[in-house]
């Protein structure tokens, strides 16, 4: 069981929201859409389900073209940001309705209605109603009713946005298991790279409705092969620097001249574009060979556990992730330390060079 997309793209009124997009889905997979607001990911989601058809291009279910088939002739089910469930109606009520609408026998009803309850830890609830649950238990329950039509390609469209922290991470956390059990295809949108990362499974980066990146999850975020889904896959956004390489320096901005430190010491001279992490700069040095820069704070925001420091670093501006409380003055001078070995390298076009080997 495979969804294909060969070359799909979709423009409305003049305004292009998909581009040239070309992706394969493995059945029994979980695959995560990330990208920022208006990346394209409900537009693709869209395109999956059948309810809105490419301009161009074509979907394949297990080879066959089902770009004109009706979203009510496909095994679809989707889940949207803001959980939809039927007020008046108690849990087993409204997981069971989709399948009361199909005239599924009452007994296989029963039996589907228990495994999603189950699977979801709704057991206890059934025979509540959703005013009566938590936001984590009627998006669970929004989940099961779209499990027990039995699916084979199930959309999940920021299904975890609206809810607060400690239910998003027992959903994140319970989600992963609930797609191993299933066997459908999962399309997961999210705009937030940890979510993906926990996530797990394959990852696509979107940006302006174009695909950038397609694979593994953890392997799209240590070896982005552009700068533009690298900094899709970061959060806060990778700081980046232009430079020029010669000989045993790097000429950054405002005069500056760093030393071609490590692995950054065997590129060929040349121009090219340094990205790295907020969590690989340092306010201390760390051990080892770091770099120190002069840099300028801007502007300090404390968390409480950890402090996300903004600096001015050779015209660019850029945010460390420091573990702990650091208040530091606006203004003030300091240095950051950078660790070469956990810079990117891309080329003056944007291009992957060279990725930390971690």
């Amino acid at each position: 069981m495979a969804l294909t997309l060969d070359n799909c793209s979709r423009i409305v009124d003049g305004e292009v929201r998909l581009k040239d997009v070309s992706l394969t889905l493995e059945s029994a997979s979980l695959n995560v859409l990330l990208g920022p607001t208006l990346a394209g990911k409900t537009s693709l989601m869209r395109l999956m389900a059948g309810l809105d058809r490419p301009t161009e291009g074509r979907l394949l279910w297990n080879g066959q073209d089902v770009t004109g088939v009706r979203v009510q002739d496909r095994k679809v089910a989707m889940v949207y940001q803001s959980f939809i469930n039927y007020p008046t109606l108690t849990v087993r009520e409204n997981i069971a309705s989709p399948l009361k609408v199909a005239r599924v026998p009452r007994a296989e009803i029963q039996r589907r209605v228990e495994e999603a309850a189950t699977l979801l830890k709704l057991t206890p609830l059934l025979d509540r109603t959703p005013l009566q649950l938590s936001g984590g238990q009627q998006q669970r329950t929004a989940i099961a009713r779209a499990l027990v039509k039995g699916a084979d390609l199930v959309l999940l469209d920021e299904p975890l946005a609206n809810l607060d922290y400690k239910l998003r991470e027992e959903l994140r956390e319970e989600l992963p298991k609930i797609f191993a059990a299933s066997g459908a295809i999962f399309v997961y949108a999210t705009a937030e790279p940890a979510e993906a990362l926990l996530l797990g499974g394959k990852t696509a980066t979107l940006s302006e409705g174009r695909v950038t990146q397609f694979g593994p999850t953890v392997e799209v975020y240590r070896r982005p092969n552009t700068l533009l889904t690298a900094q899709t896959f970061s959060d806060p956004p990778m700081n980046t620097v232009p430079v020029e390489k010669r000989g045993a320096g790097l000429s950054a901005g405002e005069g500056q001249v760093w030393p071609a430190a490590g692995p950054l010491g065997a590129l060929a001279d040349g121009r090219y574009v340094l990205g790295i992490r907020p969590n690989h700069l340092y306010l201390r040095r760390p051990n080892g060979g770091a770099v120190a820069l002069p840099a300028a704070v801007a502007i300090t925001e404390i968390t409480g556990s950890e402090s996300f420091v903004h600096l001015d670093v050779a015209g660019q501006r850029w945010v460390a992730l420091a573990h702990g409380v650091h208040e530091l003055a606006t203004g003030a001078a300091a240095e950051v330390y950078l660790d070469p070995a956990r810079c990117f390298v891309f080329d003056a076009g944007g291009a992957l060079v060279a990725a930390p080997a971690g």
